[in-house]
């Protein structure tokens, strides 16, 4: 069965409303068919990512930047998987108070370091939760296990 990982940091509570949302739509796609493991990037690991097929990153945008539990969850698994070369789909959304573009770019980044393959656009919910917002994340997780059931990717 093919697993994706939703690994995200929410310390405000918006970006992990995000997750769940993200959590939702892949679960009402799964069909059975793709496992699904939500976790708070301070509880995921380095088995976490190594047994999943795709990956969806969750974030707030802090000072223009990907947030420090993130980061931390991508240090603690960059080196311990690197002679892997994982090279799976990942996708991600960011919660911003800006435009969320210095987190998405700092992502993509570390992302090509691993390798990983961005194979969906971001989402980046600027300001407040809103019900499009929660939407957008729902459609997102929904494509990913739709696409993973299918053999897409």
């Amino acid at each position: 069965m093919k697993k994706i990982l939703i690994v995200y940091h929410s310390q405000s509570g918006n970006t992990a409303q995000l997750a769940q949302a993200v959590y939702q739509g892949a679960s009402a796609a799964a069909e059975g068919e793709v496992q699904l493991s939500l976790l708070a990037a301070m509880e995921a690991g380095v088995s976490d990512l190594q047994a999943a097929d795709a990956v969806i990153f969750g974030s707030p945008e802090n000072f223009g930047y990907l947030s420090g539990g993130l980061k931390d969850f991508l240090d603690r698994t960059f080196y311990p998987l690197e002679p892997y070369k994982l090279n799976i789909p990942y996708g991600c959304f960011i919660s911003a108070g800006n435009d969320g573009s210095g987190a998405v770019r700092q992502l993509e980044r570390i992302a090509k370091g691993y390798p990983l393959r961005q194979v969906a656009e971001p989402v980046i919910v600027k300001g407040q939760v809103t019900a499009s917002g929660l939407q957008e994340c729902e459609e997102l997780g929904a494509t990913f296990a739709a696409a993973l059931s299918m053999g897409i990717f």
